[in-house]
């Protein structure tokens, strides 16, 4: 038996320190992000209260006027700070992108992955990965020369025109910078994580299963369904909810084709919204000349709401996929 030297010991305990201090990095970065956030939060919870929940008004307040005092808080006069117009254009806008991104994404990676071969299948998994890293700032400027005049002109005059009976899909059509633009832009900023995701997976199945359900009579879409599918399941839900994270976290690309509407909710498909994230980029500048510092109290609770539906999404993927891990230990 070869005996292990001084120094050999000493890298071994030096590589499991830092192995240690690795996996520990990312639980430690989220609590300390979770910490400060709710920290700089603590005023605004206690000026507002649930009421940061409901309001649908933001407002500063004056900021060179006379002071207000709640709750042993000072603010401006007149501040009142509502996030549920916020809370709202982010769910809404995100639901919007994963049912357009979705629907995409599977049937891009079941040709990916079952479809093309060689040189074709190379360029064409390159494109997808190549569309994961284009910048946001470089989506949202092609959605404001392209996408916003053809929602105005073409895309929302021809769905009123068919759907206009449902009220969501009625009313004005308005400029272009709406919901429904910042979900277009935000599925395709979804789509290539989901179809990335969705491939890797698809190519996991294994080939004995489909080619058995082939010579069973089973034809393509029923392979896909019955099999292909449901042995991916659990890693389809995390990639949707990987997605879904990324769209209600995305900032500028929505930041540009939004419409940046506060104090309103939107009344349909074609209304202008803002998004928590990207009602923080253009209002950061601003609330730091609060002297108080309630504005940026304010934005740091918007924040850690965002913060906290982003975890939320993730635990109830991971609560999706339990009952048929259970199934599965069952079954063995």
């Amino acid at each position: 038996m070869r005996k292990v030297s001084k120094a050999a010991k000493a890298w071994d305990r030096g590589f499991r320190v830092l192995a240690a201090i690795g996996a520990a990095s990312p639980a430690v970065f989220l609590a300390a992000i979770a910490a400060i956030v709710l920290v700089e939060s603590i005023p605004t919870i206690r000026f507002m209260g649930f009421h940061f929940l409901t309001e649908t008004r933001w407002d500063m307040g004056n900021l060179y006027g006379a002071l207000t005092h709640r709750n042993g808080i000072t603010a401006p006069a007149g501040a009142t700070y509502g996030a549920l117009v916020f809370i709202v254009g982010t769910l809404l806008s995100s639901i919007i992108a994963l049912l357009i991104a979705v629907p995409v994404s599977v049937a891009t990676a079941l040709v990916l992955a079952y479809r093309v071969r060689g040189p074709l299948g190379f360029l064409l998994n390159i494109l997808v990965e190549l569309l994961a890293g284009i910048p946001s700032v470089v989506i949202g400027l092609w959605g404001i020369l392209v996408l916003v005049p053809w929602i105005a002109n073409a895309f929302a005059p021809f769905l009123k025109s068919i759907l206009g009976f449902i009220p969501f899909f009625g009313g004005q059509t308005g400029t272009g910078y709406s919901l429904l633009a910042s979900g277009i832009v935000l599925a395709m900023m979804t789509v290539p994580i989901i179809t990335a995701t969705t491939r890797d997976l698809l190519q996991q199945v294994p080939v004995l299963a489909r080619e058995g359900g082939l010579g069973i009579g089973m034809t393509s879409w029923e392979v896909v369904r019955y099999i292909a599918l449901p042995y991916i399941r659990e890693g389809f839900i995390g990639a949707v909810a990987l997605g879904w994270g990324r769209a209600m976290g995305e900032t500028m690309a929505v930041l540009m084709v939004s419409g940046n509407a506060t104090n309103i909710l939107p009344q349909n498909l074609y209304s202008p919204i803002s998004t928590m994230a990207a009602f923080i980029a253009n209002q950061l500048d601003s609330a730091e000349t609060d002297a108080s510092g309630m504005a940026v109290h304010a934005l740091s609770e918007l924040a850690l709401i965002l913060l906290v539906i982003t975890l939320a999404t993730n635990l109830v993927a991971r609560w999706l996929v339990r009952p048929r891990r259970r199934e599965g230990v069952m079954a063995s």
